[in-house]
Formats: C-alpha cells, structure tokens, sequence
C-alpha cells in the first residue's frame, strides 16, 4: 500500500484536470486499485472526457443552471450563506456529484477511456488549493 497527496490550485469554478500528474504517481506501482478523495465540502472529482475542452464548458454551465448562487429568487430558501453567494451551492454541487473515486491499475497505469481524464470539479468562485488524497492498494 502506498499513498500520496496532489495539491490542486484553482482560479474559480471549473474543471481541473489532474490525469498526468496522477499517472506519473502510478508508474511503477504494479497491479491494484486507485482510490482518489478531495478533503473539501465544495469541490468534486469527476472522469470525464478530456480531448474537447467545450465537455468541461457545458458541464460547468449545466451545473450553474442547476444550482445557482444564493442570489438568484429560486435560490432564497437558503439559509447557509454568509460566505458568499457561491458556497451553499458549492456544497449540494459537491452533494450531488462524487468526492471519491477508485480507478483499477494494471502494471503501473490507470485503466482509463481513451478520452477519459481525471478531473477536480471546482464549486466556488475564488481561487482555492484543494488537496486530493491518493491510495494504491495491491502489489507494488
């Protein structure tokens, strides 16, 4: 078993993709299971496709238009909002979508897609640095 912490600095909300970092960690590690997690309320980890970037724009859009801020008319039934317009719907994003994921590992790479990425779901407008917490568990 091994682990290590990834240090991901965002500008506001988006995608922030963390594949070759992740891969570059795998290397050499053998057969197993990956296991992510992001030691945050309002931030998400997502495998999403990579190669056309207007995927992470819609994505982003979608959500906006799922749960806006705390200032928007449907939203003000909110209660939680003293930090900011953005922070209660960075936590029922973070809700909704997972905060973990696993990933099987076969000879030192991560079994992704072709077009998939791994990827920190940014929930709140201003620039944060979020710590994803990486586990291998099988034969190194």
């Amino acid at each position: 078993m091994s682990h290590t912490l990834f240090q991901i600095s965002t500008s506001g909300q988006g995608l922030y993709e963390f594949t070759r970092d992740v891969k570059r960690w795998c290397h050499g590690q053998g057969d197993g299971l990956l296991t992510l997690f992001v030691q945050h309320t309002s931030c998400s980890l997502l495998i999403q496709e990579n190669a056309d970037p207007e995927v992470q724009t819609d994505l982003k859009a979608f959500f906006a238009r799922l749960v806006p801020p705390t200032t928007h008319s449907t939203m003000s039934y909110l209660t939680h909002t003293y930090e900011g317009p953005d922070d209660m719907p960075a936590h029922i994003k973070a809700a909704l979508m997972p905060v973990s994921i696993s990933i099987p590992v076969i000879a030192g790479v991560p079994m992704l897609g072709t077009w998939q990425g791994i990827y920190l779901f940014e929930h709140r407008d201003r620039p944060h640095n979020r710590r994803v917490v990486a586990q291998f568990l099988g034969e190194s």
